[in-house]
């Protein structure tokens, strides 16, 4: 396979693992989580990349691209018949075996990682303008996103109100929603807006009693776009026993956004913030994010 074998020079890059990788640079680029995506588009990067996986929605440019399916259930004989000289993946993508049979087969593998905080969205983008050769813009992306969040967060703390966010995310019809615990994206979303996230007793992604969220009293619902839809809407979403019975839900305080913009924590993570944020403290001056 050509874009495996060919000799070119290359950078070392240090992934989410610690692992350092030799990267080659040139040749084409598989992309594997949305906000890795919009980095490599945001650097002017994006005519190396082959392919994407199916949370790449943003831009709508890259839908023009190949797609190898979802990010967490790879497959390697489909990605290696795109001959890829490097996939640039977030650091959850898998299966581990797939992974591994990419690396055994020649291609580089850098690992992203994805921590839900703006240090981890420059984290990113230096790793990701790295492995692609455009240090220099990457620089400049995540100058302009840190004297963004600057401003966003003086704002945002000139007020002690933090209004109780309750997270629900919908995994499929029929399912009953998850809630958002600590260290997750919707946590970080939260807290940067200005909110306190109303589930704070464990980790990750878990099922919501009523008697739970009782106990959450959340004034706010925040869910993304698909899983409203899932859901039934606003009213299927009031009707679950787990929102009827929250004061969020008694004042039908419902709000949705698209979910790679809420949860990606990519290039436009700065808007999301400033969206949620007008939301939450509707009576703040906050300042105008790009794309708004």
């Amino acid at each position: 396979m050509s874009g495996i074998s060919s000799v070119r020079s290359e950078t070392r890059v240090v992934d989410a693992t610690g692992a350092e990788v030799a990267v080659p640079e040139s040749g084409p680029v598989i992309s594997i989580g949305g906000s890795i995506t919009e980095i490599a588009y945001a650097i002017g990067a994006a005519e190396r990349i082959v392919a994407v996986d199916a949370t790449s929605l943003y831009p709508p440019e890259a839908a023009s691209k190949a797609n190898v399916g979802y990010m967490r259930r790879l497959a390697a004989e489909p990605i290696l018949a795109l001959e890829p000289a490097l996939i640039l993946a977030v650091a959850d993508a898998g299966p581990v075996s797939v992974l591994e049979q990419l690396r055994a087969a020649g291609v580089a593998v850098v690992l992203v990682p994805d921590e839900p905080s703006i240090e981890g969205v420059v984290r990113k983008i230096e790793i990701v303008s790295k492995a692609l050769g455009a240090e220099r813009k990457g620089k400049g992306l995540a100058a302009r996103i840190l004297s963004e969040f600057e401003m966003l967060t003086a704002a945002v703390g000139t007020t002690a109100l933090r209004p109780r966010v309750l997270f629900l995310l919908s995994i499929g019809q029929g399912g009953a929603p998850l809630a958002g615990g600590r260290k997750t994206s919707a946590d970080g979303i939260i807290r940067m807006a200005g909110g306190a996230n109303a589930v704070d007793a464990f980790e990750g992604y878990k099922p919501l009693s009523p008697e739970a969220a009782v106990e959450a009293r959340p004034e706010i619902i925040l869910v993304t776009e698909r899983s409203l839809e899932l859901l039934g809407g606003a009213e299927g979403l009031l009707a679950l026993p787990e929102v009827a019975v929250t004061p969020a839900g008694q004042a039908r305080r419902i709000l949705s956004l698209d979910g790679l913009l809420l949860l990606g924590f990519g290039p436009r993570t700065g808007q999301a913030v400033s969206w949620l944020a007008r939301e939450l403290h509707p009576s703040l001056r906050l300042p105008q994010s790009p794309g708004e």
